[in-house]
């Protein structure tokens, strides 16, 4: 039985470079990646943007979700937008394995959620493992913080700006650091 994109990312296997899904994964992020430069060359109007933001992540975005651009994503197919997102200027989405986003999340500038991955063995290293993201409700990730794949951030959680995050964040924690570290609770 030939495996999908959504069993390996529900299992976390490689996926080798020579298998039929790293094609079909390059072959929507050659349509992905037109789309975004058009939405990032987008000027002013708001319905165009949210427009090709829908077309994008495929699916209509909730009228109460901000997105500031530019916006970088390379699949776009596998985020998932809560209600009342907000999304500051020049946040990267690598979506492969999966990006949820639930309600009031905020995200600083130049942001960065990566959700693959690769092998470390030399020999494997161009293949792909995916590990899914979730942001929990009334999140904030600050500035230029990275989160990388597998984690989830907990409901009411502050990541501090410049942070590294590579594991779950406790709900009502604030962490900040490289790698990001508890530092207090929420007030």
């Amino acid at each position: 039985m030939t495996k999908t994109l959504t069993d390996y990312m529900m299992s976390g296997e490689v996926i080798e470079k020579d298998s039929p899904v790293y094609k079909e994964i390059h072959e929507v992020t050659a349509e992905t990646l037109p789309m975004v430069e058009d939405l990032n060359m987008v000027k002013r109007d708001k319905e165009a943007v949210r427009t090709l933001i829908g077309q994008i992540i495929g699916k209509e975005l909730d009228e109460t979700t901000e997105i500031i651009l530019p916006f970088r994503t390379d699949f776009g197919r596998h985020i998932k937008l809560g209600k009342e997102v907000f999304i500051n200027t020049d946040v990267m989405l690598t979506d492969l394995g999966g990006i949820t986003l639930e309600d009031k999340v905020l995200i600083g500038p130049r942001a960065n959620l990566i959700t693959v991955n690769h092998p470390s063995n030399p020999k494997q290293r161009r293949g792909l493992i995916l590990k899914p993201i979730l942001i929990k409700r009334n999140a904030w990730i600050g500035a230029g913080a990275t989160v990388l794949p597998g984690v989830t951030i907990g409901e009411n959680a502050i990541v501090a700006a410049g942070s590294i995050v590579s594991k779950d964040v406790p709900d009502n924690t604030i962490v900040a650091g490289v790698p990001a570290k508890v530092i207090k609770e929420v007030e």
